[in-house]
């Protein structure tokens, strides 16, 4: 068994579990996980690690991701995309280029945001969706998230709509951030309410479409990416010594190299991935080791 990452073009219905039940068969063994779950009306890039590849996934779920979206505006739902029920109505055929534009602006960067009442987030232990479901007031606290781009690339203006507006937009944004939940505040702020009806995720981190395969093309042929070089892909790489080489594969710290405090990728001298470290207080500490089983 290769150990690497599988990038998945997630199709629609599917949950992210159904994903990787479907890549164990493909690639013939149990430990196999995602980063970064999608929603089942989600498509797009689904990054699945396969062997020790899924020691990545906790640290590749903390990475940015890309999505184009579609927003309709003048229609709230209570999941706040369209997998929920309609709770209210107001037309958005009012609604001004200039205005968009300015709710858009104050959704972008550094922001606030309340997840939706229907998200996987515990609630004393309990998930909040479950909740929800089960008529009880789910109360979540704002988080910061930071949405570095929305850019508006489509407003699509039905007159027989019922005052319904369709807005295209690409999001690139911090792990944590719902789309959704910026659907609805859009909405909110326009005073039409809205909710996601669409969407698709083009890149998680350096992983996007163009690596991409469909659960068919993997059926054919299961592509892949071994594991150094999707951590080359991903964080910045460190050559070591055989020495240092060895204390590594042994759990053993370095000293720092001035890489940043995000993971790095430690290298031997034959190209081979030995760990992810990180650099804190003049070390370099292991946060996985990849040499042995």
């Amino acid at each position: 068994m290769t150990s690497g990452l599988v990038i998945v073009d997630k199709p629609a219905e599917w949950t992210s579990h159904d994903v990787v039940a479907r890549m164990r068969r493909l690639a013939g063994t149990r430990k196999v996980g995602h980063a970064g779950t999608l929603d089942p009306m989600a498509t797009g890039v689904l990054v699945v690690g396969v062997g020790k590849a899924t020691r990545l996934l906790g640290h590749l779920a903390l990475t940015e991701k890309t999505y184009r979206a579609t927003i309709r505006l003048g229609q709230s739902t209570n999941t706040d995309d369209a997998e929920g029920e309609i709770t209210a109505t107001a037309s958005a055929a009012a609604v001004t280029d200039d205005a968009l534009d300015a709710a858009v602006k104050a959704l972008t960067g550094q922001i606030m945001q309340v997840p939706p009442q229907v998200s996987a987030i515990k609630v004393n232990g309990r998930r909040a969706y479950k909740m929800a479901r089960k008529g009880e007031d789910v109360e979540l606290a704002a988080r910061p998230v930071t949405v570095s781009e929305f850019t508006v690339t489509g407003v699509r203006r039905d007159g027989e709509s019922g005052g319904l507006v369709d807005v295209d937009a690409v999001i690139t944004c911090s792990s944590g951030t719902y789309i959704r939940a910026l659907a609805r505040d859009l909405g909110a702020a326009l005073g039409t309410g809205g909710h996601l009806t669409a969407l698709r995720r083009t890149r998680v981190g350096p992983y996007g479409l163009e690596l991409a395969r469909t659960l068919d093309q993997l059926a054919e042929h299961c592509e892949i990416l071994p594991i150094g070089d999707a951590v080359a892909a991903a964080f910045p790489r460190r050559e070591v010594t055989a020495e240092q080489a060895r204390l590594v594969a042994h759990g053993g710290r370095l000293p720092a190299a001035g890489l940043g405090p995000g993971p790095v990728g430690v290298f031997a001298p034959d190209g081979t991935l030995l760990a992810l470290v990180e650099e804190r207080g003049g070390a370099a500490r292991p946060l996985a080791v990849f040499t042995g089983e």
